[in-house]
């Protein structure tokens, strides 16, 4: 989907290199160490070129356009990175090749980083007819799998500019088998490296070839035992090669930090029992769109020193700028438009409304979730460290709305919207953003793309109706403007061969995506034509609900999310189906889990572990979780909660999938800025940003080279350049987001006071409220004067009020005593109360004088 860009080097590469032996040792077996050097799937990658170098695939051939003029031969190379040799073997280096102007060419094998030493090399001289070459040679230095190997074709030293092809580029030799080793060292006690919450189930697993149950020790931070039991034996757990026993330790519930849990000598990562770090999470997963941010500076004052940047993609040079941006020059659309803003998608700075639009749904969902079944407060004004921080509006929605306006100007006159904008060639990693050169295209309009923007803009209309509500008629009217298109326009796909510069993102069934746009529709309006398009779909009451959960690519579950949380016009036993189903599948998922060594909610059985698959198994604990709101039974927060301990570290790595979290997290994200790995001057991932995870698809050639024969859940590496595990995207991180957000609320609040109680009830008429409030001081002290505190769940704020002075910031809300009722002996009640405006829950939690009240 996204291309692995070349790792450039510097200009005296492999000057060094000199001839070695020819002779082929007898113990050389035939394993291959060049990747893609058939280019038979049209890309170049992992082949890289130097400045003044530009690689293409054509007709099968990877083609070098050099620029002439250079001094030496190593001027201009193309070649390949992390190729493993071993002292001492024997390796035959052969390719095919031509030249549009003969010319003589160098291919040579040595090291990739200072000090460029050499294995071998050999001069050819190429014409513009097709030969094959090939050389054998010794290695005297050894490289291991994706180390500082390198095979390179030196191209330079001609006077004048020529087009050199190869094909069938290969290096058969050595005697180990590439890959099949991770070089994350793994335990054999596997826990959450990050924290259980308190009152929840606690286990890990143990990774051992007995049959017999083993015992397991529970120590503090200062290494005494402080609970002990059983293992159970599972035995073979396909899924991760190993053979496992689970351990519980549930029964140990004593808030601390640095525990370990060790089986005879074998002790896992440290970890907390406590709620703290999940309350972190939701905020730190909710930073990573604010980074992702194109078209504005990332600002110290948010992100630290380290993390801040330039606007990216502004027209200030070397940018080409999003302000002015035309279509690919085959389609001739004969129009630009200003699409600046937005979140880059992923590693590149592509930017892409059909991930843009999962994503933004994701967020919405997580305040709108909260506002009608949860608690909103959390996303109050004020609680995110972004921009906007203190201007009224829930910072959730702030962030949210950057993408939305995106998503607004990809809207095409016609009503459809672009599929996509990105660079015309990938760029170079690292490549910062606001260094970024190449020019920028529009790609078609599509069905998809345009529906995604339809359910998305009615999705916010309907939130923003009580911030601002003449945005929310714009969004609105876009809403319906995109449907209408794509109703007339119910098959414009997009093209699946339009992955140059950017991901293709092509998708040929779109049902799913018009049941998603009438349904958001319908929730905002009520207007009967979208109920209509809404009874009438296949996947209508969650028919198309299953294990496999939803993706960018199958949106269907998204519109039966809103239509069984936003108040609608459906039957109620349609309704009732649809929440039905939700616990249907997560008891598919219960069921499943319990018979995994390292629980998580997840189908391998048809593709294995997919590109992303952390985003799926957060997407199916998101319908755990709606399954707990929907039916309040535990068993489907647990199972949330155990969905979040694989991706922190309970899996057969041992590793933490998400930057900042746990002793051993993942660093090294597939990323242009957070490229640390390829420049030490740049950071690493920021805390909270989510690895895509294991995927047995194995595609991109750092993870076929590092990993060849690995398990499913072991096919994952922390390497900048395995972006088909390691990549981080905004739709991975809002499935994050969503979960961390929902069970850090559901992680314990703050315990009461038994110095107060409030009583709360409002009546409501359209989008006003009349509230009555009951103060009741508990205590055994009198109170001279009391402060009542709460934040609205909602878009609600206070218009008038009585019996107190009554104020508001953002959705921060403070009632003080007058003069003639301060004064409250224990036992006596005070009543106020006010008139407001806006929609939304009532407020749950309530403070008397900074602590927190029971509620009556």
């Amino acid at each position: 989907m996204r291309s692995q860009p070349p790792r450039l080097l510097t200009a005296t590469l492999l000057a060094a290199l000199t001839a070695a032996s020819l002779h082929a040792s007898a113990a050389a077996a035939d394993y291959e160490r060049v990747l893609n050097g058939t280019f038979e799937s049209g890309s170049a990658d992992p082949w890289w070129s130097s400045a003044g170098v530009t690689n293409r695939v054509t007709g099968g051939e990877l083609c070098a356009a050099v620029t002439g003029g250079t001094t030496n031969p190593w001027d201009a190379l193309i070649g390949q990175n992390g190729v493993p040799f071993e002292t001492g073997q024997s390796y035959t280096f052969s390719f095919d090749a031509r030249a549009t102007a003969a010319q003589p060419v160098t291919a040579a094998a040595g090291e990739s980083v200072s000090p460029y030493r050499g294995i071998a090399s050999q001069q050819f001289t190429l014409s513009p007819e097709k030969q094959r070459f090939s050389f054998t040679f010794t290695s005297t230095l050894d490289f291991p799998d994706a180390g500082n190997g390198q095979v390179a074709f030196q191209l330079g030293g001609q006077p004048s500019d020529n087009t050199i092809c190869v094909d069938n580029v290969s290096v058969v030799g050595g005697v180990k088998p590439p890959g099949g080793v991770n070089p994350n060292p793994a335990k054999k006690v596997q826990v959450d490296l990050v924290a259980y919450v308190p009152g929840l189930p606690k286990r890990a697993t143990l990774v051992s070839t007995a049959t017999t149950a083993q015992t397991w020790t529970l120590k503090n931070s200062a290494g005494v035992a402080v609970a002990s039991g059983q293992s159970t034996p599972k035995g073979a757990d396909a899924t991760s090669g190993d053979s496992v026993h689970v351990i519980d330790f549930s029964s140990f519930d004593t808030a601390g930090t640095g525990y370990t849990l060790s089986v005879g000598e074998d002790s896992s990562f440290p970890f907390d029992i406590s709620a703290d770090p999940v309350k972190r999470l939701r905020y730190d997963s909710l930073a990573f769109f604010y980074h992702q941010r194109s078209g504005t500076p990332i600002e110290a004052q948010y992100v630290g020193d380290e993390y801040a940047r330039p606007a990216g993609h502004v027209n200030v040079a070397p940018n080409q700028g999003d302000n002015n941006v035309p279509c690919r020059a085959d389609l001739a659309c004969g129009y630009t438009l200003d699409v600046r803003g937005g979140w880059y998608d992923a590693g590149d700075h592509g930017k892409y409304v059909v991930n843009g639009g999962i994503a933004t749904w994701q967020l919405l969902n997580a305040y709108e979730r909260a506002t009608r079944v949860g608690d909103a407060t959390a996303y109050r004004d004020g609680s995110l460290n972004i921009p906007e921080k203190a201007n009224g509006v829930p910072d959730l929605l702030d962030e949210a709305r950057w993408e939305v306006d995106f998503l607004l100007k990809m809207q095409a006159p016609d009503g459809m919207a672009h599929h996509k904008i990105h660079d015309a060639n990938w760029t170079a990693l690292p490549t910062r953003p606001e260094l970024d050169d190449q020019p920028r295209r529009l790609s078609a309009t599509s069905t998809a793309a345009t529906l995604n923007l339809a359910a998305v803009a009615a999705q916010a209309s309907r939130l923003w109706k009580g911030v601002d509500a003449a945005y929310s008629a714009t969004l609105l009217a876009a809403a319906r403007k995109a449907y209408t298109a794509a109703k007339a326009n119910p098959a414009k796909l997009a093209d699946p061969n339009d992955g140059t510069g950017g991901g293709a993102y092509s998708d040929d069934t779109v049902t799913d995506e018009f049941y998603w746009a009438a349904s958001e529709l319908y929730a905002t309006t009520g207007d009967n034509a979208y109920r209509t398009d809404v009874t009438a779909s296949s996947h209508y009451k969650a028919a198309s609900l299953n294990r496999g959960g939803f993706h960018w690519g199958g949106t269907a579950p998204l519109g039966d999310i809103t239509l069984a949380l936003a108040p609608n016009g459906l039957p109620a036993a349609d309704v009732s189906a649809i929440k039905t189903a939700f616990a249907s599948v997560a008891d598919q998922h219960l069921t499943a889990m319990a018979g995994m060594g390292y629980a998580a909610p997840y189908d391998n059985s048809t593709a294995g572990y997919v590109w992303g698959s952390n985003s799926t198994v957060l997407n199916n604990a998101q319908v755990l979780a709606l399954a707990h709101d929907f039916t309040g039974a535990a068993k489907y927060r647990d199972g949330v909660f155990e969905a979040l301990h694989y991706v922190l570290g309970r899996n057969p790595l041992s590793t933490s999938y998400v930057a900042g979290y746990g002793d051993q997290a993942m660093v090294n994200a597939h990323h242009r800025f957070w490229a640390h790995q390829n420049d030490p001057t740049l950071p690493i991932a920021p805390p909270g940003s989510l690895s895509g995870g294991p995927n047995s698809a194995l595609q991109d050639p750092v993870a076929q080279r590092l990993l060849a024969g690995c398990p499913q859940q072991k096919c994952w590496v922390d390497d900048i350049g395995a972006y088909s595990v390691n990549e981080v995207a905004v739709n991975w991180n809002s499935a994050l987001a969503w979960v961390s957000g929902w069970a850090a609320e559901k992680a314990g609040t703050p315990t009461p006071s038994s110095d107060c109680d409030v009583s709360f009830s409002a009546g409501r008429w359209n989008d006003g409220l009349s509230a009555q409030v009951k103060i009741t001081n508990t205590g055994t002290a009198a109170w001279t004067s009391w402060k009542l505190g709460f934040a609205f769940p909602g878009t609600q704020r206070v218009t008038s009020g009585w019996s107190a002075t009554w104020s508001q910031t953002g959705r921060d809300v403070t009632a003080t005593s007058m003069s003639w009722n301060g004064a409250v002996k224990p036992g006596q009640t005070v009543h106020i109360g006010f008139n407001g405006a806006g929609s939304g829950a009532d407020p749950s939690t309530f403070t008397i004088n900074g602590k927190t009240c029971r509620t009556a």
